[in-house]
């Protein structure tokens, strides 16, 4: 796959300095039309929909994060030829942090914005450790078969029922590459890359995020020598969505003044 099959709605006047919008898993660039409706008065926005996402086909293969930074820097490269400020939710943010924390990615990013962005190795609830320890016991006699009898016996387990309740919605709500893609992709933490993004960085935060925790948010804010965190009251895993406007303001004056 390359940067030529992904869809991008490309919204703006061309002269404008260029945004590059990336979605969280499971969405597309519809996600982020609040944010490409204001800013395209001012901005040239390529709002993405990541490969398997939206408008855009699957990967070739189980892609990780690096895939997925490599294809948007040779988009970058090759269509906009500039630097971009990127803005990036969720799992959009995993792969702007990426970006950023690699040296020739990074040469093509001025400036980052992020809300609830993925990226820091979570917490882990009681719940996880016991469907972990419970799934181990159920691969353990697989492993132990013949390999001409272990690659069918894995297969049916996948795809059993106890193996399907024991992943998350998320998972299972993928399907082919796309399962794989997903592991890859939520299993790659930054804790350690983060001190070397050198580009101004703007945060955005619900209190009420459930999928994003305020110690992973201030990970984040620590790690990033130039970094602000904004905090939305009352706003949850999508903040630009539930408050847009507290989001577009901060948005506007962090592109003005940084």
């Amino acid at each position: 796959m390359t940067h030529h099959d992904l869809n991008v709605d490309v919204r703006g006047p061309s002269a404008e300095p260029p945004l590059l919008l990336l979605h969280g898993w499971g969405r597309s660039s519809q996600n982020m039309y609040p944010l490409v409706q204001t800013l395209s008065g001012s901005y040239r926005i390529h709002a993405i929909d990541l490969p398997g996402h939206g408008a855009s086909p699957p990967p070739p293969e189980p892609w990780g994060v690096p895939e997925h930074a490599q294809t948007l820097y040779n988009y970058i490269r090759d269509e906009i030829r500039s630097s971009v400020t990127l803005i990036g939710h969720s799992n959009g943010g995993r792969i702007a942090l990426y970006m950023a924390s690699t040296p020739e990615q990074a040469s093509v990013i001025d400036r980052l914005v992020l809300v609830s962005p993925s990226g820091v190795k979570p917490e882990r609830s009681w719940a996880y450790y016991v469907r972990s320890a419970l799934a181990t016991a159920l691969k353990g006699p697989v492993q132990a078969l013949p390999a001409p009898l272990r690659t069918p016996a894995e297969d049916w387990l996948r795809h059993s029922l106890v193996w399907r309740l024991l992943g998350s919605s998320d998972y299972n709500a993928q399907k082919g590459v796309m399962r794989e893609t997903f592991v890859k992709t939520v299993n790659h933490h930054l804790d350690g890359a983060l001190p070397r993004v050198q580009v101004p960085t703007l945060l955005f935060w619900g209190t009420e995020d459930e999928a994003v925790s305020r110690r992973q948010m201030r990970v984040i804010e620590e790690a990033i020598d130039d970094c602000g965190l904004v905090e939305l009251q009352g706003a949850g895993h999508f903040g630009h969505l539930d408050q847009p406007e507290a989001v577009l303001s901060g948005i506007q004056h962090f592109l003005e003044h940084s």
